[in-house]
C-alpha cells in the first residue's frame, strides 16, 4: 500500500487523517500522523480556559480515540528529504529513525512570533498551546492569594497588573476574558477591589481587531475601557526586563503576568526541508493545497493550515493574498486536502480551495461579544452567544461538543471554577519536602 505521512496534528492535520480514513478504502494507503502532542488543541478555547470558563481537557481532542485506522506517532519531524522521499522522525525518549512515504501532507501549524525585545523571552507567556492557558489561569489566581496577604504597595500593584501585547482576535479575546475573570476573584478577598487591579492591552496599531470594521474596534475599546482596562494604540513594548514594563509612549509600570500574542510563524521544521518556502517561511502551495516550486507541482506533497502559504482566491485579504491563518481555513483546507489525495491517488481531478468568510466573532469576557459579518454588527449578550454557539458546535466531534456544553451548563448554574493549581509545575514539592533520607 501506498504510505501517507502527515507531519501535524492540529487542525488541518487532525481533520486530513479524519477525512482519508473515511474515503480510502482499507487496503488503498496507510496513514501515519505524527505530531509531539497526542491531542488537537482547539485554540479558539484557550482565553476561557485561561479565564476558568473551560476545564483544559474539554479543549483538547484524543488523536488516538478519534482516528480508528491512522497510526499515531507521538515524537516530533525533524527532518524532510523529499527527494527521497524520507522523514526523520525524533521522539521524546529513544533515537531517531528515518520513515519512508510515498505522500507527505505538510500541516505542522505556527508558533508565536516574537522580537528581540529585552526581557520578552525571560518574563513573556503565549497563548499558543494549553499549558500557556492553563499556567495564565493559575499564575492569576495565584496572585490574588498572594496579593491579599499584602498591604497597598508596588508589590501588591506587581501582583495586580496584567499585561496583554497583541490587539489581534486572541489578544483581545485573553485580555477580556482575564478581566472578567478578575472580577470574580476579586469577590473571593475582602481585601481586594477591582480599583487595586490593572490590565493593559499594548497594540502597535493604531486599531485593534483587523477582521472586523473599524467602528467595531471602537466599540470593542469602549467597552473594554468602560471596564476599566487600559488600551494603548500605536504603542510598542520596549523593554519587560525582571517584569518592569517600558513602552513606546514612555509610559513605565510593573507587571507580574506578561502575555504575548503579538503574531504567528510558520512551524521551524521548515528550515530542516528541501520542500520550497517563501520569504516568510511558509511552505508553497496552490490553490489545490500541492506544493509548487519555480517549476510547478512538486509531486506527492501536500500543504495546508497556518504552516502554508495558500492562495486567498475569493477576498485576497491576508498578507500578499494569502488566507489568513486562522482555525476557519485550516479546518476546511484540511477537509479538501484529503479529497484532493484521493482523488490524486484514483487519478482524478483536484478542486481548489476557496471561502468565503461568513462573518467573525469573538468573546470579550463573560456575556460580551461581538460578532461582525459585512457592515452588520453585533455586540453585547447576543454576540456573546454567537460566540459560543459557534465554537461549541465546531468542536471536532460530538464527544467533545457535549463535553464543552455541559461544563458551559453547569458554569451557568453553579459559575465558573476559580480554583487555581498553582503548585501544578512543581509537583513533587510537597513529597521532597517531607521525604525520609537515607542518615549519613
Amino acid at each position: 500500500m501506498r504510505r501517507i505521512l502527515i507531519v501535524g496534528g492540529g487542525y488541518a492535520g487532525f481533520y486530513t487523517a479524519k477525512r482519508l480514513e473515511k474515503w480510502l478504502g482499507r487496503r488503498e494507503a496507510e496513514v501515519t500522523m505524527v505530531d509531539p502532542l497526542p491531542y488537537m488543541t482547539y485554540q479558539p478555547f484557550l482565553p476561557e480556559v485561561a479565564a476558568g470558563s473551560m476545564d483544559p481537557r474539554h479543549a483538547l481532542v484524543n488523536h488516538r480515540r478519534h482516528l480508528k485506522r491512522t497510526k499515531v506517532v507521538t515524537a516530533r519531524v525533524s527532518e524532510i528529504r523529499h527527494a527521497d522521499r524520507q522523514a526523520t522522525i525524533t521522539p521524546a525518549v529513544g533515537e531517531p529513525w528515518d520513515f519512508e512515504y510515498d505522500q507527505i501532507v505538510v500541516t505542522a501549524g505556527a508558533v508565536s512570533r516574537t522580537f528581540p525585545i529585552p526581557g520578552v523571552a525571560d518574563q513573556a507567556i503565549g497563548l499558543k498551546n494549553i499549558e500557556e492557558a492553563v499556567a495564565i489561569r493559575d499564575r492569576m489566581t495565584d496572585n490574588f492569594a498572594k496579593a491579599s496577604n499584602l498591604p497597598a504597595g508596588p508589590e501588591r500593584d506587581r501582583l495586580l497588573t496584567t499585561v496583554v501585547v497583541g490587539g489581534g482576535f486572541a489578544g483581545v479575546e485573553v485580555f477580556g476574558e482575564l478581566r472578567s475573570f478578575a472580577s470574580a476573584l476579586v469577590g473571593q478577598y475582602p481585601q481586594l477591589t477591582m480599583a487595586d487591579t490593572r490590565f493593559h492591552l499594548v497594540e502597535a496599531m493604531g486599531r485593534i481587531m483587523p477582521e472586523v470594521s473599524e467602528r467595531t474596534a471602537r466599540w470593542v475599546v469602549r467597552n473594554l475601557e468602560q471596564r476599566d482596562a487600559i488600551v494603548h494604540l500605536d504603542t510598542q513594548l520596549a523593554s519587560a526586563v525582571d517584569g518592569k514594563i517600558e513602552l513606546s509612549t514612555g509610559d513605565n509600570f510593573e507587571a507580574d503576568l506578561v502575555i504575548w500574542t503579538a503574531g504567528v510563524m510558520a512551524n521551524p521544521v521548515l528550515r530542516n526541508t528541501d520542500l520550497p518556502v517563501e520569504e516568510r517561511g511558509r511552505l508553497r502551495v496552490q490553490a489545490d493545497l500541492r506544493v509548487i516550486d519555480d517549476n510547478g507541482v512538486v509531486d506527492d506533497a501536500w500543504g495546508a493550515g497556518d504552516v502554508c502559504a495558500v492562495p486567498d482566491l475569493i477576498d485576497g485579504q491576508g498578507v500578499q493574498g494569502f488566507t489568513v491563518p486562522n482555525a476557519q481555513h485550516a479546518v476546511r483546507q484540511g477537509k479538501l486536502l484529503a479529497k484532493n489525495i484521493v482523488a490524486v491517488l484514483r487519478d482524478e481531478r483536484t478542486r481548489e480551495y476557496s471561502h468565503r468568510n461568513l462573518g467573525a466573532v469573538a468573546g470579550i469576557g463573560l456575556y460580551e461579544g461581538v460578532f461582525q459579518s459585512g457592515p452588520l454588527a453585533i455586540k453585547g449578550f447576543i454576540a456573546w452567544i454567537m460566540h459560543r454557539g459557534y465554537h461549541g458546535l465546531a468542536m471536532p466531534m460530538w464527544e467533545r461538543k457535549i463535553r464543552v456544553f455541559g461544563e458551559w451548563i453547569i458554569n451557568f448554574l453553579t459559575r465558573r471554577d476559580l480554583v487555581g493549581i498553582a503548585s501544578r509545575e512543581a509537583p513533587r514539592a510537597a513529597f521532597v519536602e517531607f521525604a525520609a533520607r537515607p542518615k549519613g
